[in-house]
Order: C-alpha cells, then structure tokens, then sequence
C-alpha cells in the first residue's frame, strides 16, 4: 500500500531511489579504483644512464671569397681570379673535386648616401662573393687544411676561412647501444634500492628514453632539449632512461 506523501510526490519519490542507486554504484567504482590505485603504487621510478667517448668522422669546412669593386664587371673579374686560386690551393692539397661544393655567387650593390643620411640613387661600388663547403671523412686532414688556409691572404685573397663543423655518422646505431646500457644501468640501481628496503624488483612497466647530450669531451654542459656539440672532434655522448619496475 503506497502511503500519502508517495502518492503525493512520486516525482519525488523516484528520484531519492534514483539518488541512493547512484551513490551505492559510485561507493563501489571508488573503492575498486582505490584498489588499482593501490595496486598501481607497488612501482619504482628510477633513471639509468650510459656515456661514451667519441670521435667525429666527418668534417664540413666552409670558407668564401669576396671582391668589392665600383663596376659589376671588375668585381666578377677579381672574383673569378680569387675563386680559380682557392680551386687550384684545395687541388694542391690533395682535395678531390668532388668533395667541394660551389653556391651560386651573392651580387650586392653599394648604394650612395648623401650626407642627410639618404641613398642618391647612385650605387658606389658592387660586392660579390662565392662561397665553397668543404665535405669529407679526411677529419684531420681538413682540420689542419682550415688552419693553413689563410697564407691564402698574403696572397691577396680576400679569404673567410670559418670554424669546421665536426659530425659523427655513426649516432644511429650508437643510440640503441646506449638505450641498452642506460636501461641495464637502471635496473641496476633498482635493484640496490629494493633490496635495502627488502624488495625485489618485478617486470618493467615503462620505459621513456630522455634526450642525448652530445657534448665536448668531459664537458658538464646540458640542456634540456638535447646537445649536439659540433665545435670539437673528441665528444662524449649521454644517454638517460626512465624506467618504471614493478616491485614485489
């Protein structure tokens, strides 16, 4: 038999069951999340690294020329005689032709500009300049190639001989390696950890590789988007791993 205030307010009425059904349901899904929770913390975070010393294999040495003269035609003149003598200079040395890249040359007008500060509409002189990349495995070779180069200026040559970028090739498969080690390097001290605390170290959960440092040899410097250090031959390159263990 249904009672006054039901027959009065059924909307009501259902709505309290409605009410009591969703907080029984939602009691149940906290406490099973709580237990996965639970569950989910018996893990350890730890980070393993590996370094290793290496040598660059290859160079790319850049330099350029350039001749600033009142008309185009004396300017391309006196380049063409400064890019023949580079050319000829690289081939003494031992440079194959195929290892050395010409860009298109760079034409730039001087404008003149009177006192005021304005341009005249008259042009003073034209500058151009021919550029050369310079590309081999010869590391050493092209090192000591770069720092002769500018007796190329007591010759009369208007030379700009730049610093050498120095690569190693190999970086692919070394970062595997590496992976490897750091990864190694991590259980490791995943299991140091666990077994002061009387633990042992379960299956991995996750892993995330971090950035590679490569970096001048013993050099402290990182970032946290990564390094790569092309200024020296002798580098050091730095793996880090974040590994997640389960613990028993």
């Amino acid at each position: 038999m249904q009672t006054p205030s039901m027959e009065r307010y059924p909307q009501v009425f259902a709505g309290m069951v409605a009410l009591s059904l969703a907080l029984v349901g939602s009691t149940f899904i906290g406490a099973t999340a709580l237990r996965d929770v639970k569950s989910g913390n018996d893990v350890m975070v730890v980070t393993g690294s590996a370094k290793r010393p290496i040598r660059s294999d290859y160079i790319i040495w850049r330099l350029s020329v350039s001749s600033q003269q009142p008309t185009a035609q004396a300017a391309y003149q006196d380049l063409k005689r400064q890019t023949e003598r580079v050319q000829a200079y690289l081939r003494e040395n031992q440079v194959p032709a195929e290892a050395v890249t010409l860009s298109a040359i760079e034409s730039y007008s001087i404008p003149e500009v009177s006192p005021n500060g304005r341009e005249t509409g008259q042009t003073l002189a034209y500058r151009l300049t021919q550029r050369f990349e310079v590309r081999s495995t010869e590391v050493d070779q092209y090192t000591t190639l770069s720092q002769q180069s500018t007796d190329l200026i007591n010759e009369g040559i208007n030379l700009v001989s730049e610093s050498p970028q120095y690569l190693y090739t190999e970086l692919s498969k070394l970062r595997i390696e590496m992976v490897a080690e750091a990864t190694k390097d991590a259980k490791a001290r995943a299991e140091a950890i666990a077994q002061s605390a009387g633990n042992r170290v379960g299956a991995v959960r996750s892993a995330e590789t971090g950035v590679f440092q490569i970096t001048s040899r013993n050099s402290t410097e990182v970032s946290d988007y990564g390094m790569y250090d092309t200024s020296s031959i002798e580098k050091d390159i730095t793996a880090v791993v974040s590994v997640t263990f389960g613990i028993e």
